[in-house]
């Protein structure tokens, strides 16, 4: 979230009046045609600055950097901010490399992290070169946290108060400095060692006494997150607070910035978005569908889909170990898809709704013996369904005149059994899986579907001829 949230928030509520963004469009294209940059910025600083963005978004690249250089440094960076990460990346080749910088230096330190985190590290280098010192400094530290952590997202840009101050003196504090502040809803009290002392509402503060100290109105909340934490832990903690902004701080509780629900949820949107690609069967493809090259799919897809192949050749193998029981009952393998589609459908069912609830925090590893005894009871249910119509199915065929055997209770019997059996451990399987990839530290996204239902698939084999061995002996094994 940007410093300039005060006038950003000034922007987007000015009235846009009865311009369209296609003819707001055509006259930066006029403007940019004929060099008159006065009449550009007029234009830019006229309209909510998300509205320019998504505007320039769909300018052709050259008149996009054209607009971008005449702009500003301060509207420049704001405008950028709006601009889609990966639109982003294009745009800063397009430009200098002083240009470049320009805008960074005028970015809030969250949103420029961001950025510079995708870069080669060689161009990041360049790129924090040409900061000065003190953003420099600020960059650094920033990238220096682990990708996927709160300190990623954390801003330096907010309002720390001195515990011992009195009100009118915080007032006055929060009137120099609350400019360059990412908000000012929320500001913050420190003990003399940087040490978190709690937070203040500005209601408190403007309606108490100038004279009294405001140690009587920090809040003792403990909201509180870790740079080091998980960016899962800020969503939790967002999720279940009405807050705007929240305090990050050391192991040693020493104030280091804050995180606002803004930039909290666009990390979820992405978090969510890499995770749904995962289940899929794919790695995250970091960038909008329709811009990812054709070999940028390839190489995203490709080593899943050949893992996937991999594992499949289990069920060819295992079809070969039963190909006696095959050649006695050939009618067996009419069955078969059906057998391994319901237990690799129920365990990607499962697979699914336990990587969801693990991801918005209503299930923890401590959890595992009742999401087993849930998945448990509603594999039970569901497979004695399945196996019912599998039954069913049978007895209904004969009744028609199909010619199955005349053994076709038993093979009725068969299906059924085997469709309770791989069911329930198809729902076993999915639900567990993502457990165990999470305890070993691992992303239970990679239990995606495919893979669950590669698994139940080679398994569903052994459990189908298993049950058929059993209750087909003597008549037609």
């Amino acid at each position: 979230m940007d410093r300039h949230r005060v006038v950003r928030m000034e922007k987007t509520e000015e009235a846009a009046g009865p311009i369209s963004s296609q003819v707001f469009r055509q006259r930066l294209l006029e403007a940019i045609a004929a060099r008159n940059f006065d009449e550009l910025r007029d234009l830019v600083e006229s309209q909510p600055h998300s509205r320019v963005a998504a505007v320039l978004e769909n300018l052709p690249d050259e008149a996009e950097a054209i607009a971008f250089r005449a702009l500003p440094k301060g509207t420049a960076a704001l405008v950028f901010e709006y601009i889609d990460l990966h639109h982003q990346h294009r745009l800063l080749h397009a430009l200098g490399r002083k240009e470049v910088a320009g805008i960074l230096e005028e970015m809030s330190a969250d949103d420029r992290t961001a950025v510079l985190a995708e870069l080669p590290a060689n161009v990041q280098k360049q790129l924090l070169e040409q900061l000065e010192p003190d953003e420099r400094e600020i960059a650094r530290t920033l990238l220096g946290y682990p990708k996927g952590s709160v300190g990623r997202l954390m801003t330096p840009d907010y309002i720390s108060l001195d515990e011992r101050m009195t009100v009118s003196e915080a007032i006055a504090y929060i009137r120099t400095h609350g400019q360059d502040s990412d908000t000012i809803n929320v500001v913050y009290a420190v003990k003399g060692n940087g040490e978190l002392a709690g937070s203040l509402r500005i209601r408190s503060l403007i309606m108490g006494d100038p004279e009294q100290l405001i140690v009587p109105l920090i809040l003792q909340d403990h909201l509180q997150l870790f740079a080091g934490d998980p960016i899962e832990n800020a969503v939790s903690t967002f999720r279940d607070t009405d807050l705007y902004a929240l305090p990050v701080v050391s192991s040693s509780s020493k104030m280091l910035g804050i995180v606002t629900s803004d930039d909290v949820l666009k990390a979820s949107e992405r978090l969510a978005t890499e995770a749904v690609q995962k289940i899929g069967g794919s790695s995250e493809l970091g960038v909008p569908y329709l811009a990812t090259t054709i070999s940028g799919m390839l190489w995203k897809r490709g080593p899943w889909l050949i893992v996937l192949f991999l594992g499949g050749m289990f069920t060819a193998n295992a079809m070969v170990h039963y190909e006696t029981q095959i050649e006695k009952a050939v009618v067996l393998s009419i069955f078969l898809p059906l057998i391994i589609a319901s237990g690799g459908n129920a365990g990607s069912q499962s697979s699914t709704l336990v990587i969801r609830a693990l991801g918005l925090g209503e299930l923890g590893l401590k959890d595992w013996w009742i999401v087993l005894g849930r998945e448990l009871t509603t594999g039970l249910a569901l497979g004695g369904i399945l196996g019912l119509c599998g039954l069913l199915r049978v007895e209904a065929g004969t009744l028609l005149g199909e010619d199955l055997t005349v053994h076709w209770f038993a093979i009725g019997l068969t299906i059924g059994c085997a469709l309770l059996g791989v069911v329930v451990w198809g729902s076993l399987v999915g639900a567990m899986l993502p457990l165990i990839l999470r305890k070993c530290g691992l992303d239970p996204a990679t239990s995606s579907a495919p893979f669950v239902s590669t698994f139940v698939d080679v398994t569903g084999i052994i459990i189908y001829f298993s049950v058929a061995t059993v209750l087909l002996r003597g008549t037609l094994l």
